[in-house]
């Protein structure tokens, strides 16, 4: 039987308290601010929009005290500690560079930036300013991310034989939207595809090669896109030694079950879909098939569980982090360089 370990995480409560801005109160804002407000005791003090009716409504509704029209005068409040990015991927370097500039700490929503060479911009400016900066990828955050990780510290399900992750959903195609659009960074694998990209980067690390297939929608931006990754010098074991090797899947095309799973020489574990909000762990042993379960107990479904790196921020800052030990700036580099990967092999177009 596999031994689960209990699942340790910044607490949703009790966690050192910031004062929060938001910069473009869109769906995601929303969502991120009523999790916040309900689950945690961070207070979100100020708001930001280039339109200031925009930005007034969002204040009203969940009861900010300030509401900026433009980005600039909200990075200028001192009583903001730190700010939340939610614009589109195409703003995120900018804003990003713009509130480290100001002396504010960051949580940029994933992806960081739209490629590895943005993303390496904002973590140079980052530390060169000594501000904390980190990509909301909010599924590293989950009590059951924390359980995954001990269990393959531990050696628990053996050597790691290979990962499979999914993400895709079906959305009708519109140029001017921000999931197809050039301009605003769209395509499947920065909107959706770097959560299952980010799961093999968390189990296997920096892949040796990239492969992806699949398909460009009309405005040229990637709509559907299987990568494998392998993880061995050569292309096959033939002293007999594991090729751990990744399959992710994600689609603006075609809905898929959320699901992610490790394959190990002991045991096989799979994440209750949707992998990447609060659910739980199935781990199966090789040899006798036995089930060993973990059910997330935090009482929080689906975007609810960006409470989690809230508080995972504060508390890193409060510790006098610059950046998240759980998912480093590198950490979300790497994924982003896969991602230039994929993106270069389909005959996407460029971004921004």
């Amino acid at each position: 039987m596999t031994i689960l370990p209990a699942a340790r995480f910044a607490p949703l409560r009790g966690a050192p308290v910031l004062r929060w801005g938001v910069l473009a109160p869109g769906a995601i804002a929303a969502d991120w601010v009523r999790t916040v407000l309900v689950n945690t005791d961070q207070r979100v003090v100020a708001v930001a929009s280039r339109s200031a009716d925009r930005a007034g409504a969002f204040a009203r509704e969940h009861g900010i005290a300030r509401a900026y029209a433009g980005y600039e005068l909200l990075l200028a409040d001192d009583t903001v500690d730190i700010v939340y990015i939610a614009a589109p991927h195409s703003e995120h370097r900018r804003l990003a560079l713009a509130a480290i500039a100001a002396g504010k700490h960051v949580l940029v929503e994933k992806p960081i930036a739209l490629n590895a060479a943005e993303a390496r911009e904002i973590a140079t400016a980052a530390r060169a300013a000594g501000v904390f900066a980190m990509e909301a990828m909010k599924a590293r955050f989950l009590p059951q991310t924390d359980v995954i990780a001990r269990l393959l510290r531990d050696g628990a399900l053996g050597d790691i034989l290979g990962v499979e992750a999914d993400f895709g959903s079906h959305a009708t195609f519109d140029p001017a939207s921000r999931l197809f659009a050039p301009a605003l960074g769209g395509g499947a694998l920065l909107d959706i595809g770097v959560y299952p990209l980010w799961f093999a980067h968390f189990v296997l690390g920096r892949p040796r090669t990239v492969s992806t297939t699949g398909s460009l929608a009309p405005s040229g931006v990637d709509e559907h896109a299987v990568v494998t990754l392998d993880y061995a010098a050569r292309a096959s074991a033939l002293d007999g030694s594991p090729v751990a090797r990744a399959v992710v899947t994600t689609s603006l095309v075609e809905k898929t079950p959320h699901g992610a799973s490790i394959r190990g020489t002991l045991a096989r574990l799979d994440v209750v879909p949707p992998f990447q909000s609060p659910t739980g762990l199935r781990i199966t042993a090789n040899d006798t098939g036995e089930v060993t379960g973990y059910a997330d107990t935090s009482g929080l479904s689906g975007r609810e569980g960006m409470a989690f790196q809230v508080t995972a921020a504060a508390t890193a800052i409060a510790d006098g982090r610059t950046e998240s030990p759980l998912h480093t700036l590198d950490d979300a580099i790497a994924v982003l360089e896969v991602v230039d990967a994929a993106r270069a092999q389909l005959g996407a177009v460029r971004l921004g």
